[in-house]
């Protein structure tokens, strides 16, 4: 597949880029050695080539998935500047 003066321009002006006369025929060469790469990348034999998610080989850590949180208000609330009825007091916002 390749590209021609016209069709560099229909897609400059769908992507609303302003291209000159004189840009153009330089872009056509470098679109056109765009595809030739894409299609040779399309010859390359993928099967039995699995589908990877990284370059890396690596599994996460996984933890177990128990509540660990819970019976430390009075802990957490000793950080609070002001607090009231078990909860973090704030200034009111809204007037």
């Amino acid at each position: 597949m390749s590209v021609d003066k016209e069709t560099v321009a229909k897609i400059a002006n769908l992507a609303r880029i302003e291209v000159s006369e004189d840009e153009l025929e330089s872009t056509v060469g470098e679109l056109n050695n765009i595809l030739d790469w894409v299609e040779q990348l399309s010859e390359v034999d993928t099967d039995g080539v699995a589908a990877m998610t990284s370059v890396v080989a690596a599994d996460l850590p996984r933890r177990e998935d128990k509540v660990t949180d819970g019976g430390y208000r009075e802990a957490v609330l000793k950080n609070a500047p002001v607090a009231e009825h078990g909860f973090f007091a704030v200034p009111k916002v809204i007037e």
